[in-house]
């Protein structure tokens, strides 16, 4: 088994995680461990190498920055747990391919919502994970999104949204799509922390990363 680690990094700005990712992924050997790093950030909007600044609505002075995951324009603000994946694919007891890395992180979602009795799916070509069922069937409450350089070193990662001020994703088209809803864990009637969602993610995340 691939040794995987988790590091809990607080309350961090973006910009100081994001240049921690690289650095990181620029410096690691054949021997070092895979990482989870578990963030929250202060209120900012993220572009991936793909998307069109048209998606950002009106940015009401929150930070944009340009980033080099895959995907569309997000949100991430206080009260989402954000998730980063430093793996290197190629060292995994059974290599692991890009499509099967994504299916295996939105899973981990998708077991995290249902310890909490919500349901939660995939929507084909739209990586994340929406709510399944009620009212609310439809909306987004994880997004994906990530790095996968040529030798199989991967960054970014996944964000659930837990107990948020969910204003901010009015302001733009969420992952380009005009009018999409989203949805946070709070509005759905889960009361919990976001310290306990972070390690229950994390924990789903590491069993299905570290599984044969």
């Amino acid at each position: 088994m691939i040794d995987t680690r988790t590091e809990q990094r607080g309350y961090e700005a973006y910009d100081t995680t994001f240049a921690a990712m690289r650095a990181f992924t620029d410096a690691r050997t054949a021997t070092t461990p895979n990482q989870l790093w578990m963030v929250e950030h202060p209120p900012v909007f993220t572009l991936g190498l793909g998307a069109d600044s048209a998606h950002i609505i009106d940015a009401h002075d929150i930070p944009i920055v340009q980033t080099d995951r895959g995907g569309e324009v997000t949100y991430h603000g206080p009260g989402q747990a954000v998730i980063y994946l430093l793996f290197d694919l190629r060292r995994q007891a059974k290599k692991i391919l890009p499509r099967e890395f994504v299916n295996r992180i939105e899973q981990a979602v998708i077991d995290t919502l249902a310890a909490y009795n919500l349901n939660g799916e995939r929507k084909p070509g739209a990586p994340g994970i929406y709510i399944a069922k009620g009212e609310h069937q439809g909306a987004k409450i994880a997004a994906l999104g990530l790095k996968i350089r040529g030798n199989g070193c991967t960054y970014h990662g996944v964000s659930l949204n837990v107990a948020m001020d969910l204003q901010p994703f009015s302001w733009i088209n969420p992952c380009g799509y005009a009018g999409l809803q989203t949805i946070d864990m709070k509005t759905l009637g889960v009361t919990t922390s976001l310290s306990e969602a972070q390690q229950l993610l994390t924990h789903h995340l590491h069993v299905q990363l570290t599984q044969p």
